[in-house]
């Protein structure tokens, strides 16, 4: 039996539909099974986020096999980002999907970025700093925007799962300070208040706060996986 053509399947459902994605990967999948070859993924993928999830979400009732997510043609870094979170994220959900790709219009290792900051948004890859950080507001004692997107680009070395906070003022910074391995707020006069495992601990210069920061994230690190390696030896 031969695989419905996109002719074929295009007569029979006058468009493009879940349905028509569905049953186009049922022959395909049948083509292959038919000839004794069972290690394969498949990916119902489309441009369009609401047919892909609901394709995916049919396939997922009908199958038994790993599923490759994935909304294809997604567009550039920050549209394709953003279709690409919510149809991938919404099937990941529900857990639907075995791997994924995220296609978008930029370099290869965005799309990379992109997909496991949405592994770890939805907590299923526990790796790296989780960054949480405020708007630009007029409350800011330092430019967070800026000090973010430093941290995240010296810090991306780092494999040990940690949480940051950059908050840029002491309205709402020492409340999701107390809630982070390592808590940064603004203050006045140049000087801004660390706080270490939810704990005020000291104070830092702006000149000196960037480098302070990553110099932290990295003993904790250090100091995390020291700790992991000690009572892996201690339970052999």
């Amino acid at each position: 039996m031969l695989a419905a053509s996109k002719k074929d399947l295009l007569e029979k459902y006058g468009e493009p539909c879940p349905e028509a994605l569905v049953e186009s990967a049922l022959d395909h999948i049948k083509l292959l099974q038919d000839r004794d070859f069972h290690e394969f993924k498949v990916a119902v993928k489309a441009s369009d986020l609401f047919l892909a999830v609901a394709a995916y979400q049919q396939l997922a009732e009908t199958v038994d096999c790993p599923l490759h997510l994935g909304i294809t043609e997604a567009g550039g870094f920050v549209g394709g980002t953003v279709k690409s979170a919510i149809g991938i994220g919404s099937l990941l959900w529900y857990g639907i999907g075995d791997t994924l790709r995220v296609s978008l219009s930029a370099e290869p290792e965005e799309e990379v970025r992109v997909g496991f900051e949405i592994l770890k948004a939805l907590g299923i890859r526990n790796r790296g700093v989780r960054v949480v950080s405020c708007p630009s507001c007029a409350r800011q004692g330092f430019d967070v925007i800026r000090t973010v997107q430093a941290l995240e680009e010296r810090l991306q070395h780092i494999r040990t799962p940690m949480s940051l906070s950059v908050l840029g003022c002491v309205v709402n910074g020492p409340g999701e300070a107390r809630e982070t391995d390592i808590g940064l707020t603004g203050g006045g006069n140049g000087k801004h208040m660390v706080y270490l495992s939810g704990v005020t601990d000291h104070t830092v210069n702006s000149e000196d706060m960037l480098e302070h920061i990553v110099k932290l994230v990295e003993e904790k690190a250090a100091a995390i996986e020291a700790h992991e390696a000690a009572v892996a030896v201690a339970a052999e």
